[in-house]
């Protein structure tokens, strides 16, 4: 995608070929800039401080770290190291273990020589992958917004809410909930996003926002709370969202939030879909409320917040009194029941067991 009109993947190689870059999704929307990894230890970082977010980005980027790690020791010892290091760094996005698990199928009986150089070929097939999901799932859910603009006699303007960042930031390049807006817009259909601020860490604000502004789709930033109000006016025709794991049931895990939303829409008889790239799929598990481990995070991200003055400066605040406790979970989890379908790369299906298994009849 474009920023001021230069072409950006969210992660490449750099010119010297083994070091990685990426955007440093924690200085926008105020300041661009680029950081280089040279390690294990930064990707691991990456990962873990949410340079990089957003669940196939996530395993993109330890995809990469494992190709660093192998650089400076290869051996079987230094692979499994890397290997936890980078598992324990985000414990809620399936991708990362998803990603971690191709590189271990490619390592296989390779001799320690062999491994890295192997490892990168793979993350670089692993990213450009991932932006062929990401159009496709695009292609599936322009569908979508087009049933709803024909709906309306292909007058006026398709609504669409969406909660946290699911664009090109999330992914390496399109996005998932976002990317059906992208090619909508380009396609000629009018298109507003209602764009919830999604506290904590404001990564609708932050990151949501200045992606449609880059790309000059029409859209409106709302606090989290006035999601519902804008259903119950008609405000809305669709929600869109993303998810960071989904169950072989279809139960979504996504930021924060994403459930109320959901009961918002079901209330309100709109629909909700949730896009979604196969490898975020774990077919592991079955009750997404019961087995989806629920990353906590610090509260500063709660009781603090980062901002620009009128006079330019970015700088941190804090909201609340000294002492004041917060809880931060980072993600909720959305059942199938309140999802009205999920967007893949291999079509649009029910979000239920039945419905995923005959999109991807190899992994069921």
């Amino acid at each position: 995608m474009n920023v001021d009109g230069t072409p950006y993947r969210t992660i490449w190689l750099a010119e010297d070929g083994w070091a990685v870059e990426i955007i440093d999704q924690t200085r926008l929307p105020h300041e661009f800039a680029t950081q280089r990894l040279e390690t294990l230890d930064d990707a691991t970082r990456a990962i873990r401080d949410m340079l990089v977010r957003g669940a196939p980005l996530i395993g993109a980027t330890a995809a990469y770290g494992m190709a660093l790690a192998m650089r400076s020791d290869a051996s079987d010892a230094g692979f499994a190291n890397a290997r936890q290091q980078l598992f324990e760094a985000r414990p809620t996005a399936v991708n990362l273990r998803w990603a971690l698990d191709e590189m271990e199928l490619v390592v296989g009986a390779l001799s320690e020589d062999e491994r890295a150089a192997a490892v990168y070929q793979r993350a670089a097939e692993i990213c450009d992958e991932d932006v062929a999901i990401c159009s496709s799932i695009g292609d599936h859910g322009l569908e979508l917004i087009r049933d709803a603009w024909e709906k309306k006699g292909q007058q006026g303007t398709v609504n669409i809410l969406t909660h946290c960042n699911a664009g090109w930031l999330a992914t390496v390049d399109w996005g998932t909930a976002i990317a059906p807006i992208y090619k909508a817009h380009d396609a000629g259909i009018p298109v507003h996003v209602w764009v919830d601020e999604t506290r904590p860490r404001n990564q609708g604000a932050n990151l949501t926002a200045w992606e449609l502004l880059q790309h000059g789709i029409p859209h409106t930033l709302i606090v989290d709370n006035a999601g519902g109000h804008t259903m119950q006016h008609g405000m809305v025709d669709m929600c869109i969202t993303g998810t960071d794991r989904t169950t072989r049931c279809g139960d979504v895990c996504n930021k924060i939030g994403t459930y109320l939303k959901a009961l918002a829409a079901s209330d309100n008889d709109i629909p909700f879909y949730v896009a979604l790239p196969g490898p975020t799929i774990d077919w592991t598990l079955r009750d997404g409320v019961a087995e989806i481990p629920i990353e906590e995070r610090g509260a500063d991200e709660v009781v603090r917040m980062t901002g620009r003055t009128d006079s330019g400066e970015i700088t941190e605040i804090t909201l609340t009194a000294d002492g004041v406790h917060a809880a931060n979970f980072a993600f909720d989890v959305t059942p199938s029941r309140l999802v009205t379908g999920l967007i893949t790369e291999r079509g649009v299906c029910a979000a239920s067991e039945q419905g995923l298994s005959t999109l991807y009849p190899d992994k069921a």
